[in-house]
């Protein structure tokens, strides 16, 4: 297991994940930390704990959007879509090779 530093809305956490999933919990990291950021930078809603529940109602909807029949993932499992992903960066990669 690896360890993941984290800093999101002023507090630090430490996350443990496989190293295989460590640039994938480092690209979540980011994403939360930039929403609950933005979320805060409004000033509408007070209180690290609202925040954190407004990005995840947020992402969940993200989600949902992408998963919705007929979306572009709506046929896929979250395993197949990982696989996907990881294609991808593999593909990626060996061009960057070349």
């Amino acid at each position: 297991m690896e360890t993941v530093q984290a800093k999101i809305l002023g507090r630090d956490y430490s996350l443990s994940c496989p190293p295989e999933e460590r640039s994938t919990l480092e690209a979540a990291v980011n994403h939360v930390s930039q929403l609950a950021g933005r979320i805060q930078g409004t000033g509408k809603v007070a209180g690290n704990e609202k925040i954190a529940v407004m990005a995840a109602i947020q992402i969940a909807a993200e989600l949902l959007v992408v998963k919705a029949p007929g979306g572009p993932l709506g046929d896929l499992s979250v395993g197949d879509f990982k696989r996907k992903i990881d294609d991808m960066n593999a593909m990626l990669d060996a061009a960057q090779v070349t």
